[in-house]
C-alpha cells in the first residue's frame, strides 16, 4: 500500500502549497497589484489536485469494505 503513503504525503504538501498560494495572491490583492491578474489563480492547480486526493481518502475505507472488508489502515 504505498500508493496511500504517498497519496496522503502529497495531500499534505499541496495543502502547504495551496496555503502560500493564498497568501501571496490574498497580499497582492492587500497591496492593489491589479495589474497581475494571473496571481489570483495561482491557487486554483493545487486546489483542484486537493480535490482529487481528498476524495480519493475518503474513499479508500469503502473501497476496502467493498473488496473484502480489509481495512485501510493494514499494510501501512
Amino acid at each position: 500500500m504505498a500508493w496511500n503513503k504517498w497519496i496522503r504525503q502529497g495531500h499534505r504538501w499541496l495543502g502547504m502549497i495551496l496555503v502560500a498560494t493564498v497568501i501571496v495572491a490574498s497580499f497582492a490583492a492587500a497591496t492593489g497589484q491589479r495589474e497581475d491578474s494571473w496571481l489570483f489563480y495561482l491557487p486554483l492547480p493545487p486546489l483542484f489536485l486537493l480535490m482529487f486526493t481528498g476524495v480519493y481518502m475518503f474513499i479508500l475505507p469503502y473501497l476496502s469494505k467493498w473488496r473484502g472488508g480489509r481495512r485501510a489502515s493494514e499494510g501501512t
